[in-house]
């Protein structure tokens, strides 16, 4: 999902930690669709928190469709993260298709350009700290590193997420503006953080609002690789703050299945028309529509 519980305190930022790296794990390989999580006291003790709070993630978890939970068999794995590439296995690296490692390959160039639509901040900080964290470590080294990236206008009336049965109940909305401007102020400060730091010589991070819904999830990649999916609407259970559990109407976000396209030499190519379209409507949005 893009949209999950955060809070102020420290609870809910442990909440939102877990979560976030549970989510992630099982996005890129490491926990794969069939295979069970580790138990919720290892779970704990490995991150450091409360039963209680993995608790409350295994629910947000399971309400999001990620994991099945039964009586004495542990948590199950039933939805990954699915990319579909355009380019044939061969010719891609030994990373393979996922949005880890794409995200990775594109930051060990020396100049890294990322241009980003999407609904909120969420999944691209986590991907944005690890590949801070490879700079820290001298793994790679890039010499400048661009970001854009397209977010709704914070006052837009978006039709999700919405509590199900009250479009003008506020508190999802809200929800959604508390996460976004989280996971926005953690990358932001993630990568103005490698210039301050003297680790990357150029940083250069903008961050637009646009009065468009957004219905897709856009990545491009250094001007030569896009991956591109549809938000599809979904019914599920989300659980407040005050613990209480609503329906809601939302989008599928992380989980989704997205487009993996490269461009080529061939200007004709599938692969090349479709990252060259993206790029232009991303250009054209951010130059005429965005603030």
């Amino acid at each position: 999902m893009d949209t999950q519980q955060t809070t102020g305190d420290g609870g809910g930022r442990e909440f939102q930690r877990v979560a976030d790296e549970l989510r992630g794990r099982m996005t890129d390989g490491t926990y794969p669709m069939g295979s069970f999580l580790p138990s919720q006291r290892d779970l704990a003790e490995e991150f450091g928190v409360s039963r209680d709070t993995v608790s409350r993630v295994m629910r947000e978890l399971v309400n999001e469709g990620w994991v099945e939970t039964r009586q004495g068999s542990g948590s199950r794995v039933v939805k990954t993260q699915r990319i579909q590439s355009s380019t044939p296995k061969a010719s891609r690296s030994r990373h393979g298709t996922t949005l880890g490692p794409l995200i990775s390959e594109a930051f060990e160039q020396p100049e890294v350009t990322l241009d980003v639509s999407t609904l909120t901040s969420e999944s691209l900080d986590a991907h944005i700290r690890l590949q801070a964290e490879r700079i820290r470590g001298g793994f790679i080294a890039p010499q400048r590193i661009v970001l854009r990236m397209l977010l709704p206008d914070a006052t837009l009336p978006l039709p999700y997420p919405q509590v199900k049965h009250d479009r003008n109940d506020p508190r999802l909305r809200e929800r959604l503006g508390r996460i976004t401007e989280l996971h926005t102020a953690s990358l932001e400060e993630s990568l103005r953080a490698l210039q301050t730091e003297e680790f990357v010589p150029s940083v250069d991070v903008r961050i637009h609002r646009t009065p468009l819904t957004p219905t897709f999830k856009l990545y491009l990649f250094n001007g030569v690789e896009a991956l591109h999916g549809p938000y599809e609407v979904i019914e599920r259970k989300i659980v407040l703050d005050s613990e209480e559990e609503i329906t809601a109407v939302d989008v599928l976000g992380l989980g989704a299945t997205l487009t993996h396209h490269v461009k080529d030499e061939d200007p004709n190519s599938p692969g090349t028309v479709f990252v060259d379209s993206m790029q232009k409507w991303f250009d054209s949005v951010w130059n005429l529509l965005s603030d």
